[in-house]
């Protein structure tokens, strides 16, 4: 039985538009080798991203990095060779051939982790500390804590206005 604590977030390099390929083959041999205590996710981080087109505009998926796929797992020598070995993998991301973990900082940034001081959910009331906004009162409609970014809904001449904040912009009311 893996440590679970044990596990980080590497950076496999794979080639340019088999990231989902990958991901999937990757979660099969976990699937079928059973080793769900070891490779616990893998993850192709994606963004929306609003395109023009003739008919108006469409909201697209775009990959946050293309031609990398990110796996959370206990680096040995068994999850190492499957995850290299797993058609379209190229190599991890790292010195010569010694896979390098992603910082905590950078997981929190790509928004696969949450921060320990995330203090906003959902439905709460809150104040806008600094900035244009400074002294309004809102509720908050979304957190996105990778980005430490909160979505607020603020009552502007008579009209409920969506606005994005920092985390650091922001108090929660009682």
């Amino acid at each position: 039985m893996a440590d679970t604590t044990l596990a980080k977030w590497y950076a496999a390099h794979t080639y340019s538009g088999y990231e989902k390929k990958v991901k999937a083959d990757i979660e099969m041999t976990i699937e079928n080798r059973g080793l769900q205590e070891k490779i616990l996710e893998v993850s192709v981080p994606e963004y929306d991203e609003e395109e023009m087109t003739e008919r108006g505009s469409r909201t697209v998926k775009k990959k946050l990095f293309p031609g990398y796929v990110l796996v959370h797992m206990v680096m040995d020598e068994e999850t190492w060779y499957i995850v290299r070995n797993t058609r379209g993998v190229t190599g991890f991301v790292g010195p010569g051939s010694k896979p390098e973990p992603l910082t905590e900082e950078e997981v929190i940034r790509i928004g696969l982790m949450a921060p320990e001081n995330a203090l906003f959910e959902v439905g709460d009331k809150v104040e806008v500390t600094s900035g244009a906004w400074k002294g309004s009162v809102g509720d908050v409609k979304t957190v996105n804590a990778g980005k430490r970014e909160v979505q607020i809904s603020l009552n502007v001449f008579g009209r409920e206005t969506t606005i994005t904040l920092g985390f650091e912009c922001l108090k929660v009311l009682d």
